[in-house]
């Protein structure tokens, strides 16, 4: 399973739809409490739950991995792992993920300095106030520190999204190799 973290704006979604179009990476559709946005679909870009679904799904075991950002709760559901997914998890998600399957996660972290992913948000029509707190929180949260394990560290600063893509599926195809 590849996995992606990355501060937000770093180019994660964008990177992973490029994967799902061009490469035939499945997107791993996570749940969430959030709600949802004009642009996005329940079953595509997430499952979206409300916090009583989310938290039965959650006593009866069927999360790999739970988080809390920005006041919601995300999940990642044990029945969706498997190869060739893409997903997008926090640090602390991603420690998880990598304790319970080891080698079968191979990890990416995405780095951007702040002034790019405050230009980027702003690109996509995130309120200015919604920037500024995103920017701060990340700041301690999104580190390589936090992480216990990384496979590969992208800067995806200048680089366009489409070499950045195939840079990931180069790697993560050669790491796949390697460890059958």
């Amino acid at each position: 399973m590849l996995v992606m973290v990355g501060a937000s704006a770093s180019g994660k979604t964008e990177i992973a739809k490029i994967l799902i179009k061009s490469y035939r990476f499945q997107k791993m559709v996570t749940y969430t409490t959030r709600p949802i946005r004009p642009d996005e679909s329940d079953g595509v870009d997430y499952h979206f739950l409300t916090l009583d679904d989310f938290l039965l799904k959650q006593s009866r075991g069927e999360f790999i991995e739970t988080v809390q950002y920005n006041g919601n709760l995300y999940g990642t559901a044990f029945s969706d792992t498997e190869d060739d997914k893409v997903l997008i998890v926090d640090p602390k998600g991603a420690n998880v993920l990598h304790a319970k399957l080891g080698s079968d996660v191979v990890l990416f972290y995405l780095e951007a300095d702040e002034h790019t992913r405050a230009r980027r948000m702003k690109t996509r029509g995130d309120h200015l106030r919604d920037i500024q707190r995103r920017i701060e929180k990340d700041r301690d949260r999104f580190t390589k520190a936090n992480l216990d394990h990384i496979d590969y560290v992208l800067d995806t600063n200048k680089a366009s999204l489409k070499s950045l893509a195939r840079t990931v599926y180069t790697l993560y195809t050669k790491h796949i190799k390697k460890t059958i």
